[in-house]
């Protein structure tokens, strides 16, 4: 079929403002346009690059070693539209276009666009065939040279992307994370654990960009986005996928809401969240309780106990963990469903711990193996993975029975015996050598477990009737996450105040998960992992009490305040740790409790209407005049619409600098009224900056949060 010469959209006013997705053909270019063109195909720069590879992933504890190999990278420069069609004869704004790109070798690929230009303009990229032994597809994307590129998952170094190229793969967020950095190199060299800038755990095949688009590929495999380039962006997939969606709106808070829309929400959390804090303890019965009571003495808010050792534990040389075998430990927990219903008395629930691991010990492992449950080596015998220092058996999620056993294993073990909520860890060790029941490609799958993990603990809630009453969090996840886990938490970081695995680490993991369609995070306060035995002591990373009270500080100003006493317990800073500390937490457990109303809105904004809760300063205001780029004021962020937070991310500090938007602000703890511009502001511990806007209907609330201090 020959070429058309003319093929055009019609042009949409919408808000009086001619808004347009043209699309326009003849022998030579394709041009899918909004407001400037988003996609444009011509020999000289083909839309479309095939090509065939091979990958190999080597673990080691969660991390991996890429390698990449490419036969071949080959360019589509030639096309044919098949056919055109409006897909509704009453509706000219919803067309559709059926093109076949091919090289001169023979290498083909048959695409479906369907396109809406009606507000919001839409794009869909449909792959209905291509030739045999492909499986590498490069599509480039039109770029400007001012363009901001964000999103892309949970990114804990970089929010703004342009300049970058961005690996998908999900794996341990890496010690460290600086090749700078001396713990790094020492995690490298002990443990291959030491990871980069982009490794993750959460990673995400969708980006937002600020012309006001969002970009989904809707696939699992192995990717790279490189933002490196001036005029384009390339999206490079280990696979051809089968979709890839663009959405075009008016402004890029538009456009953040309509990709937290499209990847979907869960239901909104549960009352008693907002109460106070989730308190980390663990070490049994006799040690939980009485730290309960004398944090309640000192005026602690305290939500939910969250007991990560409720199955027992075991003590390696990486620290305390935990025994995977999902039954209460009697020895530790004496009569445990008794001290859940005591607890829940007193206006406290208990949260527990699980991960889609077995230990070899464990009994439930016994059974799981002599129903062949679990994942496999390609010969057939079971893939024992070494986590930290031990083996474990892994779920295989591919298996219906297997997803059955353990959704039953969590109604009957954790539900049915009164917890309120959990920890859903892991999700990000299937290898990609295993051996799946229903023969899918590990490799392939693999950026898809986590996903398949969050959902069997989604069912296993909603089957127990408990949607709005228990909530589980996450710390692996991918496309489609959002929608099935209640809440996600940052991960591992170290218990310091490094850029890229500290502190301020989770603020710009919070940011860019709210980039990348989520909203509910959080973060263990006061950091997890700490390198703390025969270490060299340059690298000795310890929690220090300032450290702890700054997080926590941090922490008061998000959805959720959680604490972890970390893998090495007795030699960090806990909550408890001296009476200062103490009297600190609680009240930052009271101002977080007392601003309930204005977060309980915000997350049944974000579950309802799609409204993003941690933003950072650019969703909202432009920021031109103020700074040369958002990376300037990437630690700081608006808590819904109405609040500013500034956190102290150095030791020794009580003052510090802070970026405030073009609005009228007012320091919550003086009351002294700023404009938009730079500023010092005095911050002693107990007084961190945090502005709220002087016209905010919630104004009175923030005053009276201000007065508690």
């Amino acid at each position: 079929m020959p070429p058309c010469k003319s093929y055009k959209l019609n042009m949409v006013k919408m808000v009086k403002e001619v808004r347009k997705l043209d699309v326009k053909c003849d022998s030579n270019v394709l041009i899918f346009s909004c407001n400037d063109f988003l996609l444009k195909h011509s020999q000289e720069s083909p839309l479309f690059y095939v090509g065939k590879g091979e990958d190999e992933f080597t673990m080691y504890h969660g991390n991996f070693d890429i390698q990449k190999f490419y036969d071949s990278k080959i360019p589509l420069r030639k096309y044919n539209v098949i056919s055109k069609s409006q897909l509704r004869e009453d509706d000219s704004s919803q067309n559709e276009l059926k093109c076949e790109f091919y090289s001169d070798s023979g290498e083909q690929l048959v695409c479906t666009f369907l396109y809406t230009s009606n507000y919001p303009e839409t794009l869909e990229i449909i792959i209905e065939s291509f030739s045999e032994g492909l499986n590498r597809l490069w599509i480039h994307i039109h770029a400007s040279e001012n363009e901001e590129v964000y999103g892309c998952g949970e990114q804990y170094s970089y929010l703004a992307l342009r300049g970058k190229r961005v690996p998908l793969w999900s794996s341990e967020q890496g010690v460290g994370r600086n090749k700078k950095d001396l713990i790094t190199h020492f995690a490298n060299f002990k443990d291959n654990a030491g990871g980069d800038w982009w490794t993750t755990y959460f990673p995400q095949p969708a980006y937002i960009s600020s012309r006001n688009y969002y970009c989904i590929v809707h696939d699992y495999s192995y990717m790279e986005f490189d933002f490196s380039h001036k005029d384009f962006h390339e999206l490079e997939i280990h696979n051809i996928p089968q979709r890839i969606s663009f959405g075009s709106y008016d402004s890029l808070y538009d456009v953040t809401t309509a990709l937290t829309h499209t990847l979907d929400t869960p239901s909104t959390l549960p009352d008693w969240l907002y109460d106070g804090v989730i308190l980390g303890l663990q070490g049994g019965t006799d040690v939980v309780m009485p730290k309960i009571k004398a944090a309640l003495e000192k005026g602690l808010k305290i939500s939910g106990m969250w007991i990560q050792d409720w199955e027992g534990k075991r003590v390696t040389t990486f620290g305390k963990q935990l025994m995977w075998n999902w039954v209460y430990d009697g020895m530790l927990y004496p009569e445990l469903p008794s001290t859940i219903s005591q607890l829940s008395k007193m206006g406290i629930k208990t949260l527990g711990y699980i991960n889609p691991f077995l230990a070899l010990e464990g009994s439930l492992y016994e059974e799981a193996s002599k129903r062949n449950l679990l994942v496999k080596r390609t010969d057939g015998s079971e893939y024992h993975v070494v986590v930290t220092t031990f083996p474990a058996a892994v779920l295989d999620l591919t298996n219906p029975e297997t997803r059955e056993w353990i959704k039953g294993i969590i109604k009957q073990n954790m539900i049915g015996m009164g917890l309120s909520g959990w920890m859903a860890d892991f999700g990000e060790y299937l290898p990609t050598d295993a051996m799946l029941y229903n023969g899918a490609d590990a490799q392939q799958y693999h950026n898809r477990y986590p996903v398949e993990w969050a959902k069997v603990n989604r069912e296993a809630v909603e089957e127990a009737g408990k949607i709005g009453d228990v909530v589980f969090f996450m710390r692996a996840g991918g496309l489609g996450s959002s929608k099935y886990s209640t809440l996600f938490w940052h991960g591992d970081q170290l218990v310091n105040w490094s850029k890229d695995d500290g502190l301020p680490s989770v603020i710009v993991a919070a940011l860019s998960m709210t980039m990348s369609g989520m909203g509910l995070t959080h973060s263990d306060i006061g950091g997890y992992t700490t390198f703390a035995k025969n270490v060299p002591e340059l690298i000795w990373t310890k929690r220090t009490k300032e450290l702890f009270m700054r997080w926590a500080e941090q922490a008061a100003f998000t959805p959720i305040m959680r604490t972890h006493e970390g893998n090495w317990p007795d030699e960090n800073w806990q909550f408890d740790s001296d009476e200062e500390t103490l009297l600190h937490f609680a009240m930052m457990s009271n101002i977080h409790a007392k601003l309930k109303p204005y977060i309980k809105s915000l997350v049944e904004s974000y579950c309802k209407n799609y409204e993003p809760i941690i933003m950072p300063l650019n969703l909202i205001y432009k920021m031109d005049n103020i700074v040369d780029n958002i990376e300037e004021c990437k630690y700081e962020y608006l808590f819904g619409k109405d609040l500013l937070v500034a956190p102290v991310l150095e030791p020794n500090t009580e003052e510090w600098e802070v970026v405030l938007p073009p609005d009228a602000w007012i320091h919550m703890w003086s009351g002294k009224r700023y404009d938009g511009g730079r500023h010092k502001v005095s911050a002693p511990l107990g007084h961190p900056p945090v502005f709220y806007r002087d016209a905010s209907h919630w104004k009175k609330l923030f005053e009276e949060v201000g007065d508690m201090v």
